[in-house]
This record gives structure tokens, sequence and C-alpha cells, in this order.
């Protein structure tokens, strides 16, 4: 690689991934660049990268959840200073449409999505992005909790919209990074009792170990009724992390009657819903979608607090020209979160 160049992971077709050279982006009016630091592989990367991500289309520049050191500036940013550590916040709002008037930015009816579908990433030596979608981050936080934030401020967001959850009972489907930090704003916004579900020992074993009551294999026979047992009443808010068939079908159970569904892991097709239940039980079904700056907010502070830590989440670290190798062992089961470092 020249000096004149930087490296870019580029997913080139359904299961295919290059890491190219490129020249890099020039820096326009109010944007900066960014030196990566670290870079998470999320769920919905690998979905992507195997072809089942219903909104990303391929080829793509993958890197969402990226953290990183500000290199320079462009024409009209004075909201950060070069050398600043920050963390993006990747919808790119228009800020014009009736929902980023109202403050709900996340669901702008012209959205762009930074490392999903959108001309960059953050798996890359560096990038290039607006500074309105910039954090800065604390200095008491290391890199590894640093790259929490971003995954962290989508169930603060889920927690936010379908709470308040202090007192109450809360089942969590799914054991995955999602849902272990699902757990941990459960845990932090004071819930009474959470229990969760996942097919894998393992992860169950490990949501007990960071504060769940009870954890439920979700592929048993009797795996609703196992719930409900481990929970002791209905749920008031299931969070659903997994969004396939079996896991909707058994919240939309858990949450009769008058309970809450929250759809936060993201479905890779459509499923079909007891409407009749859903009705005559009045159970309250409820999209949630990515965040706004104060669930990043919130996600520091819980970060900051202690509350969620990057030695418990962070199982597995590789270097850009491994990303390949970091997207097959985030699919593997044996890790929680696993960060690609340029």
């Amino acid at each position: 690689m020249s000096e004149n160049t930087i490296r870019r992971v580029v997913v080139t077709a359904v299961g295919e991934m290059s890491v190219r050279e490129e020249a890099p982006t020039p820096v326009r009016s109010g944007e900066v660049r960014v030196r990566s630091v670290t870079v998470g592989v999320c769920g919905s990367d690998t979905h992507a990268f195997h072809g089942r991500h219903p909104l990303v289309p391929i080829p793509y520049f993958p890197g969402h959840e990226a953290t990183g050191v500000v290199t320079e500036l462009g024409d009209g940013v004075d909201s950060v200073a070069v050398g600043t550590r920050v963390t993006v916040e990747p919808t790119l709002p228009c800020w014009d449409c009736k929902q980023c008037r109202s403050g709900q930015e996340n669901l702008c009816e012209n959205l762009q999505f930074f490392g999903c579908g959108y001309e960059q990433g953050g798996m890359a030596d560096e990038f290039v992005v607006r500074a309105d979608r910039l954090h800065v981050i604390p200095d008491e936080l290391d890199d590894r909790a640093a790259s929490l934030i971003e995954p962290l401020s989508t169930p603060v967001h889920a927690g936010r919209i379908a709470g308040p959850l202090q007192d109450k009972a809360i089942v969590i489907m799914g054991s995955g990074t999602i849902g272990l930090l699902m757990l941990a704003v459960a845990r932090y916004e004071g819930a009474r009792r959470v229990v969760v579900t996942d097919p894998l020992a393992s992860k169950r074993d490990l949501a007990l170990r960071l504060g769940a009551d009870a954890a439920v294999d979700s592929t048993g026979p009797d795996a609703v009724a196992e719930v409900r047992e481990a929970l002791g009443e209905s749920a008031d808010v299931v969070f659903d992390c997994v969004a396939i068939q079996p896991t909707i079908s058994a919240a939309i159970a858990l949450a009769t009657k008058g309970g809450t569904v929250a759809i936060v892991g993201v479905p890779s097709a459509d499923v079909t819903i007891p409407t009749i239940v859903v009705q005559d039980n009045q159970v309250r079904i409820q999209g949630s979608a990515t965040y706004v700056p104060q669930d990043y907010a919130k996600a520091i502070e819980m970060l900051v607090a202690g509350a969620v830590r990057g030695e418990d989440f962070v199982t597995a670290e590789f270097p850009l020209d491994r990303a390949r190798d970091a997207f097959d062992a985030s699919v593997s089961g044996q890790h929680i979160k696993v960060l690609v470092r340029p």
C-alpha cells in the first residue's frame, strides 16, 4: 500500500469480500476525516454479507459501529477538533422531512445509513463523515468500552420507547450482543425481574452471569410455559432481539394480556401474527428503529457508570486484512462482540 492510498473493506457479492486500496476521500464542507480505531461487526453486517438483510444491497461498504480519532476538518466544522476521539451515529438524516422536523430523525423519510448501503463505511483505515453524526468519547472509556456505544444505543432506544421499565416483568428473546445489552438496559432501568431465552446453553449461562434472573432454552417444547413460570406472571414487555416466526409467536403469547412486544432484531423476512390474540388481549407491538442522540447520551452514561463493561462483551479482535475472519467469528456462536482494528 502506498502512502497515497488507504485500505477499505468491500462486500463484493453474497459471501465474498475483499480489502481494496483506494485514494482517500476528499473532505467536503461540514464533514470530517476520521482515522479508524475500532469497528464492531454487527448482526446487520453478517446478515447483509450472507444476503439476508432486506435493506442492505450488495455491494456495500461495512462498518457502522465505528470509533476513531478526528484528523481533518472540513469548512464550517467547529463542533469537534483534530485529535478528538469520536464515535459515529451512522444514521444520515435529511433534516428536512416531517420525521426529522419532529425530532425523529431515525425515521427520516430520506434516510441514508453510514456503513449500510452508503458510499462509505468505517471498516477502513479512515473514513469521511458528516460532523453532525459524531459523538465525543469520554476519556473514562477505553477503546473496547467506546466500541459498545453504538450497539448499546439500540437497546437503550428500545427500552425508552417500550418502557418505562422500572419494576416491570421483562422477557428478552435472544442472548446475542443486542439481547445481552438489552439485559443491561433493563437492569439499569430498574426492571423487577428479567428472563432471557436462547438456544445455546453458553449464551444462557452468560446471560445469568450478567444479571438475568432466569434463562430458558428457546427451542424447548414448552418454552413459553417455562418462561412464564420463571417470570412468575405475564410479561409487561418482551424484547424480541431475534425477530423470526418462533420468537414473535412466543413473544405475543408471553405478553398476553396487556403487554408490549418490542421488535428490536432486524427480521430477515415477514412473519405472521395472531391478530385475534393481539386485538382481544390488547397486546401492543412496537417497532424499534436504531436511536437518536439522547439514546447515545444514555449509552455513554451507562458505560461510564460501569453498567456495561467492555471486557464482558468484546471477546475477539482482528486486523483489517482479516475482516472475513472477523465476520466468521461473529456468527460462530463463540463470541459476543467482535472488533476489527485497522
